[in-house]
């Protein structure tokens, strides 16, 4: 069984030569490939030859662990350990050329399956900054090297917050209205695009604080992981550990502050 450390070092790796393709592939235009859940939720051409490249190269280092990517599904694995990737995390930012996009890769215990999983290590890549997030549990986050930790003793009234909104034009409005209700509690609301990136401006204190409903696993699961090694506390909806129907990350104190807030809204979504 490799080291954290080790896992970390191999998503980094990967992390690093996927943000070189896309980077690439953004350089030469985009092409859009097809729409999921809606026609604003998109999928390039680079997102499948990004993944393309990520599957393999984890293949040739760790045979015998499973993956998970967004655009080409699970394969299980014997090991016990999964790959949980998103090959281009802020795809519609990449498509538009908005310089915050990112590869996400993050390596699970168990199943794939954020309410279960153990996550072991992970690394964000921004190809247009170069800016590498990275972390291993129980070894702290780092940004290029640099140990990162959240913010701390922020009050709810100046807390800067970033959050997300789904692509579904419904779900938005239900979205949007809570946001009007914390929008006046807080210092102000950011909503970036990438949920990956978000949860890492957490770790480095450009966000205080950071939530979202309906995020898939790859969306979160490396984000999430150096969230919490920055000293974030990152829970779900109720009893629930982050996943789809909600993920707040923020500082302590801050969490403690804002998630009941958070809470009483989206409970009432179920």
């Amino acid at each position: 069984m490799p080291s954290n450390a080790e896992l970390r070092d191999i998503a980094l790796t990967v992390a690093r030569r996927a943000a070189d393709l896309a980077q690439l592939r953004r350089s030469e235009g985009v092409e859009i490939a097809a729409s999921k859940s809606s026609l604003t939720d998109i999928v390039t051409r680079a997102d499948r030859e990004v993944e393309r490249l990520v599957r393999e190269a984890i293949a040739a280092s760790r045979p015998r662990d499973g993956f998970l990517g967004e655009e080409s599904g699970g394969g299980e694995g014997t090991s016990g350990l999964t790959w949980v990737v998103d090959p281009i995390d802020g795809t519609v930012n990449y498509f538009y050329g908005i310089p915050a996009y990112a590869v996400s890769i993050a390596v699970v215990e168990g199943d794939a399956d954020p309410q279960t999983w153990t996550t072991l290590a992970g690394a964000v890549v921004n190809p247009v900054s170069g800016e590498a997030f990275t972390a291993a549990a129980g070894g702290g986050a780092r940004l290029n090297g640099k140990e990162l930790h959240v913010n701390g003793d922020v009050p709810l009234e100046l807390a800067l917050v970033g959050t997300g909104f789904g692509y579904d034009a419904t779900i938005r409005e239900r979205q949007a209205a809570f946001v009007a209700q914390l929008i006046g509690k807080v210092r102000d609301v950011r909503r970036i695009g990438t949920a990956s990136l978000d949860l890492c401006n957490v770790a480095s204190g450009r966000l205080d604080a950071y939530f979202e409903r309906g995020l898939n696993p790859w969306d979160h699961a490396a984000g999430a992981l150096i969230a919490r090694e920055a000293g974030a506390v990152v829970g779900g909806l109720g009893d629930l550990q982050a996943g789809a129907e909600l993920l707040v990350a923020a500082p302590p104190a801050l969490y403690e502050k804002l998630n009941p807030l958070v809470q009483e809204y989206y409970s009432a979504w179920r």
